[in-house]
């Protein structure tokens, strides 16, 4: 009965802006609800980590990908070694910086000086969680490394949760350019492997435990929805 109403009653365009209306309502209120699941998801793999409980496990993970005899080379070839750590790199800090902040001159240049504020706002807050966290953890890093000078605490991956901070707010910023779904599951696909691949190459390299990326990816990616909620939520009202 409702919606006759609203069509009896309504333009076509007025439908319309009602319609996107309740589903980015609806979209930010399962954002901030799997946001909710991921944090919750990240206090139980620290409450294990905490009581040592994963240790063993993420031990025999990273064994797995040692070299025979050598604790400290990974396995594989020259060529994928040297891959691996060409993709930890995607993670660094250096890199983040430097895409960040080419995506918020872009930003500013085009006039969209909330959205850059948002995104800037959301990567910066987000390294400086992890380093808190880290501070607060306070977990060795594992016996064995193929990267030297590894010197933050292992929990949470760092490299992993920023990553997924950076990567999927902008994969939602992008997909946000367009209308054609496959090109916003292009965006967002290329943003999850991206994280992934991080994720993945830390654990390859021997720098984090299994358990410190799934928790640095849960975190991050909670904290990237959070950022485009309030991105959608402020766009709703004119903000940006």
């Amino acid at each position: 009965m409702f919606p006759g109403f609203l069509k009896q009653h309504l333009s076509s365009k007025q439908l319309s802006r009602v319609r996107d209306f309740v589903f980015a309502e609806q979209a930010v209120l399962l954002a901030i609800g799997l946001a909710a699941a991921l944090v919750f998801a990240f206090l139980e793999i620290a409450d294990e980590v905490s009581e040592g409980e994963t240790h063993e496990n993420d031990i025999a993970i990273l064994e797995m990908f040692r070299a025979p005899g050598d604790a400290n080379q990974m396995i594989g070839p020259f060529w994928f070694q040297e891959s691996v750590r060409d993709i930890t790199a995607l993670g660094s800090f250096s890199i983040l910086t430097l895409v960040v902040s080419i995506v918020v001159i872009y930003l500013l240049l085009t006039r969209r000086a909330g959205a850059a504020l948002l995104v800037a706002g959301a990567v910066i807050s987000g390294a400086l969680l992890s380093d808190l966290l880290k501070e607060v953890f306070d977990r060795p890093r594992p016996e064995f490394s193929a990267v030297a000078g590894e010197l933050s605490a292992s929990f949470p991956s760092g490299h992993s949760m920023i990553s997924a901070v950076t990567y999927l707010t902008l994969g939602a910023l992008l997909a946000r350019l367009t209308d054609l779904r496959r090109e916003k599951v292009f965006f967002f696909g290329v943003a999850i492997v991206l994280t992934a691949l991080v994720g993945m190459s830390r654990v390859l390299l021997g720098v984090h435990y299994p358990s410190d990326v799934i928790a640095g990816w849960a975190l991050g990616a909670a904290w990237a929805l959070a950022a485009t909620s309030l991105a959608s939520i402020l766009r709703g009202r004119g903000k940006i």
